[in-house]
């Protein structure tokens, strides 16, 4: 599994918008056949800051879901919205340690 947590901070005259076209790629992002899980998260005292938690059975799967046109048009929406650049963080799976838990 390839888990990877992509921390995105808005500028604030665009957070209604930027939810929006989040919510979007969630929907599209969750029907991925490669996908484990994709939560969109806003920070409780910063409406400005934004996770997405992006699980994956595999780097190909990775990889095919950064081809999807809801993830391109997602990335091109997005990109003026921004107060600075994303920053995608990965992180190998602990717990559960038993890959059929996954």
């Amino acid at each position: 599994m390839i888990v990877t947590c992509v921390y995105v901070h808005v500028k604030p005259e665009t957070v209604e918008s930027f939810i929006k076209a989040s919510n979007e790629n969630h929907l599209g992002s969750v029907s991925e056949a490669g996908n484990l899980r994709f939560d969109f998260v806003q920070q409780a005292d910063d409406p400005c800051r934004f996770m997405f938690y992006e699980a994956y059975e595999s780097e190909d799967a990775v990889s095919a879901h950064k081809m999807t046109p809801h993830y391109k048009k997602w990335r091109d929406t997005v990109a003026d919205m921004m107060a600075e650049p994303r920053k995608g963080v990965r992180y190998n799976i602990l717990q559960p340690d038993d890959p059929s838990k996954w």
